[in-house]
């Protein structure tokens, strides 16, 4: 009886090509995580968004889900504020740290024209009024820019994501405890195979359509035993029904031993998460006074979860 192949393997077979250059990526990811612990920087992935799921090979159609990447964009900020360097793989057109902060805005609302001198030529000048925050911002996104500690990676379908999320793993493996997997994106839990997708356009002609998917090949388990076994990783439990959150979050524990999940629910995910461990559940909250001065959840998961890793790379360092 023919062994069933490995999610690494799957990867491979299933899915369509990526559409990202994995190559030059991976050599990218390498350096960057070579280079920043060599100087004793701490180094994390942030996955972020959602993954596109074709369901053509010529894509006209395809399922999503409502994944914005706030997550994702608002914690990277934090842990740069941490000192890490920083991988962030996101969705293309997903939130972006920084930048984020006016993602709701339509920018031709908020830039005026000022006249030149010469005719027909114009400045262009931001309304500062509807940019709050705006000098403070571009300060902190110059100064990491400058910094060369955050290396983004986009990615667009379920595909593309598999096999980066792959790469990444086997590029910080070698940083061993020094590495940390930030894993927030949604990923998507069903797929076509590559080999079953119809090439062309469904037709809605044919009438009501009917679709079989397979189940996602579940990534944190090979990450965490062999692509890289001595990471801390943090996983992410979105629930709709508070009364089955620990429950689902002490089962992913137990299934692949990895250090942390976040728990939260739906409805009140911007305001209060559970960081569930093997031995202890931490609520991390915020407060309406906290909200109104701007204090967001993701800067109290973040400082909590440095301490967590700190005291898992002296643990390990022990051992």
């Amino acid at each position: 009886m023919m062994a069933a192949p490995s999610p690494a393997e799957q990867i491979r077979q299933d899915f369509a090509p990526p559409q990202a250059d994995v190559e030059e990526i991976t050599r990218a990811m390498e350096a960057f995580a070579r280079g920043h612990n060599s100087e004793g920087r701490r180094v994390v992935l942030i996955t972020s968004g959602g993954t596109k799921v074709p369901l053509e090979s010529r894509t006209v159609r395809f399922l999503d889900n409502f994944s914005s990447g706030h997550r994702g964009a608002t914690s990277a900020e934090y842990f740069l504020q941490a000192g890490y360097a920083v991988i962030f793989l996101h969705r293309h057109r997903s939130m972006y740290p920084y930048s984020r902060r006016y993602s709701a805005l339509n920018w031709l609302d908020v830039l005026r024209l000022l006249p030149c001198s010469a005719p027909r030529e114009h400045r262009v000048e931001a309304v500062q009024s509807q940019l709050p925050g705006i000098v403070r911002v571009l300060q902190d996104y110059h100064g990491m820019k400058e910094s060369g500690r955050l290396l983004p990676i986009e990615f667009n379908t379920l595909s593309d994501y598999l096999h980066l999320l792959l790469a990444a793993a086997r590029a910080l493996s070698p940083l061993g405890s020094n590495a940390l997997f930030y894993l927030a994106a949604a990923v998507s839990d069903f797929y076509i195979p590559a080999s079953e997708m119809p090439e062309h356009k469904i037709q809605s002609s044919s009438g009501p359509l009917q679709i079989t998917m397979k189940m996602v090949p579940k990534m944190l388990s090979p990450l965490v035993k062999e692509w890289a076994p001595k990471a801390f990783v943090i996983s992410f439990k979105l629930e709709t029904n508070p009364e089955i959150l620990i429950e689902r979050a002490r089962k992913a524990l137990d299934t692949y031993r990895h250090q942390v999940v976040v728990a939260n629910v739906l409805d009140t995910r911007r305001s209060y998460v559970v960081v569930v461990t093997s031995t202890e559940e931490e609520k991390l909250s915020i407060s309406d006074e906290e909200e109104s001065v701007g204090v967001e959840i993701e800067d109290k998961i973040v400082k909590d979860l440095t301490l967590r890793h700190t005291r898992f790379i002296e643990g390990t360092e022990l051992n």
